[in-house]
């Protein structure tokens, strides 16, 4: 087991979880997890909206964390595992790199959002490098 690979599928996890409670609680967690003003304002009317996008992006981060934890060994092997994991390392890193570049000009959301979003994809993009690198010989 990589325990790298281990912490990155836990993460991806609860990032999913934290999504949830902002389908869960509405317009507040969405304001406080930096979605924007939009998004919450859509949450306080009851539009269906951003429980559409949040959805997806709690099935994305699901599936993220089960391949993490298929090439740590904790499941059982999933398909297409390698390119999978390298894709997922490469959009957390990338994320974490150009969200950088938007702190600037947040496009609805507030620099900080940016700063602490992009922080956290890149500590996740290089956990998962790590735990990948290790176990590629074996995936």
């Amino acid at each position: 087991m990589n325990i790298y690979l281990i912490i990155a599928g836990t993460l991806s996890a609860i990032v999913a979880v934290l999504h949830l409670g902002c389908i869960y609680f509405g317009a507040h967690w969405y304001r406080f997890f930096g979605a924007g003003e939009g998004m919450a304002i859509l949450a306080d009317k009851g539009s269906i909206q951003p429980t559409i996008i949040t959805s997806f992006i709690i099935v994305v981060l699901s599936l993220w964390s089960l391949y993490a934890f298929s090439a740590a060994g904790v499941i059982a092997k999933l398909p297409f595992i390698r390119v999978a994991l390298s894709l997922i390392t490469f959009i957390y890193l990338a994320r974490g790199v150009l969200g950088l570049f938007l702190i600037k000009s947040p496009m609805g959301r507030t620099p900080e959002f940016w700063v602490w979003s992009s922080i956290i994809c890149l500590i996740f993009g290089i956990i998962h490098l790590i735990g990948l690198r290790q176990q590629w010989a074996n995936l």
